[in-house]
């Protein structure tokens, strides 16, 4: 993912939180393919756009083990998983 840095995502970065650059950077890129492509496509066309965005190392539909007191109890599949930080589950509104 790739986005250009601007005044907007420097107002989103808050040192109390590690990660705030980051997840600024993730927001922006998710802006950015928003303001190209509008409303009303399916979930897979905006995750394929997004994985256009470079600049942010990530895996798409990322497989991660659940554990609930130390036990697997199964899995789930991310759309993103940037940076080997963050999890980015992407949900598409068709609204007319």
């Amino acid at each position: 993912m790739y986005c250009d840095s601007n005044d907007f995502l420097k107002t989103m970065i808050n040192t109390n939180y590690p990660d705030s650059a980051l997840t600024g950077k993730i927001i922006g890129c998710a802006m950015e393919v928003h303001k190209f492509l509008g409303n009303g496509f399916q979930e897979v066309v905006y995750q394929r756009s997004l994985a256009i965005e470079q600049g942010l190392t990530f895996s798409r539909e990322h497989e991660m083990e659940i554990f609930y007191k130390g036990e697997q109890v199964g899995l789930r599949r991310v759309d993103f998983f940037v940076e080997g930080k963050i999890m980015v589950e992407l949900k598409a509104v068709n609204r007319c």
